[in-house]
């Protein structure tokens, strides 16, 4: 019987029949694992809410013909709970996880951008910084670890230094005026800059934005993201619901 036992963080998962569950695993060593959880939606489940989006574990599984099977799980670090107790917090962290799983999907080598959820999402969870910014964050990130980095200083199009007001999710960032497609927005010059220090990592230059620029930030990474996604991410919706 072959197995294999790896450490990653739920992601998702969907119903299956009367009693199982199909679970999306972002993993550190297997890319993105879609496996089946025998009898979790029974109270005496053996799993039960370590199987439970966000959490972090420790599991294994048995390799089977369409779908693999989750033999065993131990709990490494159970951010579900911190997570569950923010309606900000898990906005963020549902838009992330989405994002992970579309970035992931068809990728073998999945490493880095498990590394780069745990890290947000453990973030989250210590409240480090605004959820929303902390997302804005991740997504800037998991975007460039994908290989789609967005320029925000020197135009993306033809290189002359920056910054530049206008901004292009089709043409990869900040372009500049003789560059800029009709119809592409116009941000301010601050609200460029907080998306560099958010690519960055630079908190203090970030947290110190004001209300609207940070705003209009969020804006244009969802943008930026479902672009080159080419499909909506539907946890975004949750966000404009807030």
């Amino acid at each position: 019987m072959r197995t294999y036992r790896d450490e990653g963080i739920v992601v998702g998962g969907h119903k299956l029949g009367e009693a199982d569950r199909i679970i999306v695993i972002l993993s550190r060593n297997h890319g993105l694992v879609r496996a089946v959880a025998k009898g979790i939606r029974r109270t005496k489940s053996r799993f039960g809410s370590r199987l439970e989006p966000f959490m972090l574990i420790d599991f294994q599984c048995h390799v089977g013909r369409n779908l693999d099977i989750v033999t065993q799980v131990e709990l490494i670090d159970p951010f579900a709970r911190a997570i569950a107790a923010d309606y900000d917090a898990y906005s963020a962290a549902s838009v992330m996880a989405e994002t992970a799983t579309r970035l992931t999907e068809a990728e073998p080598r999945t490493r880095t951008q498990y590394l780069l959820l745990v890290s947000a999402v453990r973030s989250l969870c210590n409240r480090e910084h605004p959820p929303r910014l902390s997302l804005d964050a991740y997504l800037l990130r998991a975007m460039a670890v994908a290989g789609w980095a967005p320029s925000l200083m020197d135009c993306a199009q033809c290189g002359e230094s920056g910054p530049h007001r206008a901004f292009s999710p089709a043409l990869g960032g900040a372009v500049c005026s003789a560059c800029r497609p009709q119809g592409t927005a116009l941000p301010t010059t601050e609200t460029i800059i907080h998306l560099a220090a958010l690519l960055s990592g630079d908190w203090n230059r970030a947290e110190a934005t004001a209300e609207h620029n940070s705003a209009e930030a969020s804006r244009l990474v969802m943008m930026y993201v479902q672009w080159h996604l080419e499909r909506h991410v539907k946890s975004f919706s949750i966000l404009e619901n807030a």
